[in-house]
C-alpha cells in the first residue's frame, strides 16, 4: 500500500487545479464542463457524441446534459450525420465559436500564471510521470 501517499497527492494537485481553474471560468460565464465541451468543439468540425466523449474529460452520462443545456442557449448544435443516421454531429453555432474565440484565450492566459512557475524541465517531468500514471491504469 505504499501507493496511497502518491494517490493523495494525485487527488490533491486535481483538486487544487479545479480551486484554481473553476473560479476563472465562473467569471467567463462557464462550468468546467461546458468549457470543456466548448474548447474540443472549437475550430473543428462537427464530431458525433461518441468522438467527443473521447476527446473530453466528461462522463458519458453528464455529457448529455451538459450538451443539452449548450443547445438551449444557441452555443452548440446538433445535425443528422450523413454518414450515420443512428448518430449526430455536435459542432458550435457561430456565437459558440465566437464563445470559444473569446474563453478559450483567456482561460489559458490564467492557467499560464501558474504553469509559468515550473521551468521547462519541470513541466516535462510533470508530463512524463502524469503519462505513466495514465499507462498504468
Amino acid at each position: 500500500m505504499n501507493f496511497l501517499p502518491t494517490l493523495r497527492s494525485l487527488v490533491s494537485a486535481y483538486q487544487a487545479f479545479e480551486h484554481y481553474s473553476a473560479p476563472d471560468l465562473k467569471g467567463l460565464g462557464l462550468t468546467m464542463t461546458q468549457f470543456d465541451v466548448i474548447a474540443t468543439l472549437g475550430n473543428q468540425p462537427p464530431m458525433t457524441c461518441k468522438e467527443l466523449g473521447e476527446k473530453t474529460l466528461v462522463t458519458k452520462g453528464t455529457l448529455t446534459g451538459v450538451l443539452e443545456r449548450l443547445q438551449t442557449k444557441g452555443i452548440l448544435e446538433r445535425k443528422m450525420n450523413p454518414e450515420d443516421a443512428r448518430s449526430q454531429m455536435i459542432g458550435l453555432t457561430d456565437a459558440g465559436q465566437k464563445l470559444f474565440e473569446r474563453v478559450f484565450p483567456a482561460h489559458l492566459q490564467h492557467l499560464e500564471k501558474a504553469f509559468e512557475k515550473l521551468s521547462p524541465k519541470q513541466l516535462k517531468e510533470v508530463q512524463e510521470s502524469l503519462n505513466l500514471l495514465k499507462d498504468i491504469f
